[in-house]
């Protein structure tokens, strides 16, 4: 009789090899393998950490800083999306600045925004544009569209990011990463590919039960080889050539340059700016910012718990003087935090 194949929760369990460290770089992971249990059921041999995979989490202080003066000093109205709002800034958040008079309005997509600029020509527009390659072609479409329309009043204060460099910046504190499923689905599987050969492991990763199982299940088997891996267990969204046309739409409207990351300080070309026809449409110089270093609260690990270094939980702050009401750190405030997923689903276990 032939022997009956595992199944990925049964590979999981059984795993009594080697201690792995596996990081997910996508906040929807982290809430989800919370949600759904993943993480009781893992051994002890099986650890999950969390990585810079939070937009709003790795938006340096000083980025919240900017748009802070932009509408006190500035008088600019500022559209955002939802999460940046309470995000501690040096002084204060976007939600301080508004309680001051400013206009602070949350939008559903950079779209929004330009509407907004539309529908009042006589008020200095700002969108704040954060996000990896997930959301930036949105952004660089209202780019677009702004420009095309003559908007003179529209504007954009741009922190996007791009994932392959923090891939390499962070590949000695784990031993494989779950690449998020919607940054491949936009980026293709070329860069996890070429990682390989750098000696960088993963797995791209969906957001049901039965995908996180697997890939978790791959990753603990691929391990087993000792040497490094990739494969795509999220093919029926992520195609090896990703999505062009967005990736051409980026390309056309920014450009890469080295960022600021919260916790892991500047990566080089892992940031993206305006590129030359669209530099009117930026707003540190259509408003001549000047450089702003923000500082964080000093109690505050967000920068640990996005290099994998500890787990909220670790933090003096956490569930203290830092909860989802009353945030510390970026990484409680959004929905997408590593920090927020601890405290909603008591994240004090093992795993």
């Amino acid at each position: 009789m032939e022997n009956r194949k595992l199944s990925a929760k049964e590979i999981i369990e059984s795993y009594r090899g080697r201690h792995l460290r596996i990081m997910e770089v996508c906040g929807t992971h982290t809430h989800e393998i919370f949600r759904l249990g993943i993480r009781k059921i893992l051994p002890e041999a099986v650890e999950l950490i969390s990585g810079p995979g939070c937009p709003v989490c790795v938006t340096p202080v000083g980025f919240i800083d900017e748009a802070v003066m932009l509408a006190l000093d500035r008088s600019a109205a500022i559209c955002t999306f939802g999460d940046l709002v309470r995000v501690p800034g040096t002084e204060m958040s976007l939600a301080g600045a508004r309680s001051k008079g400013a206009t602070i309005k949350m939008v559903y997509s950079p779209l929004d925004a330009v509407a907004y600029a539309q529908e009042h020509p006589d008020r200095n527009v700002v969108f704040l544009a954060v996000g990896f390659e997930t959301t930036t072609p949105a952004a660089c479409l209202a780019a677009k569209k702004a420009k095309a329309a003559g908007l003179g009043n529209f504007s954009l204060l741009v922190a996007n990011k791009t994932m392959p460099n923090a891939y390499r910046v962070l590949k000695d504190s784990t031993d494989a990463f779950l690449y998020p499923g919607h940054v491949n689905a936009i980026a293709g599987t070329a860069v996890c590919e070429q990682l390989v050969k750098e000696g960088v492991s993963g797995v791209v990763a969906g957001f049901t039960a039965n995908e996180l199982l697997t890939a978790l299940a791959v990753v603990i088997e691929l391990s087993k080889k000792g040497k490094p891996f990739f494969r795509n267990c999220y093919p029926r969204v992520v195609k090896p050539e990703g999505n062009v046309p967005a990736r051409e739409l980026m390309n056309e409207v920014m450009e890469p340059c080295d960022a600021e990351w919260r916790g892991l300080g500047v990566i080089k070309a892992s940031g993206l700016k305006l590129r030359a026809p669209y530099r009117d449409l930026d707003a540190r110089l259509r408003f001549s910012l000047p450089k702003i270093t923000g500082r964080s609260n000093p109690a505050c690990r967000c920068g640990d718990v996005l290099q994998g270094k500890c787990r909220p939980s670790d933090c003096s702050l956490f569930g203290a003087g830092c909860t989802p009401g009353h945030p510390v750190g970026a990484c409680m405030v959004s929905n997408e935090g590593a920090c927020s997923a601890y405290y909603q689903y008591g994240g004090n276990f093992n795993g």
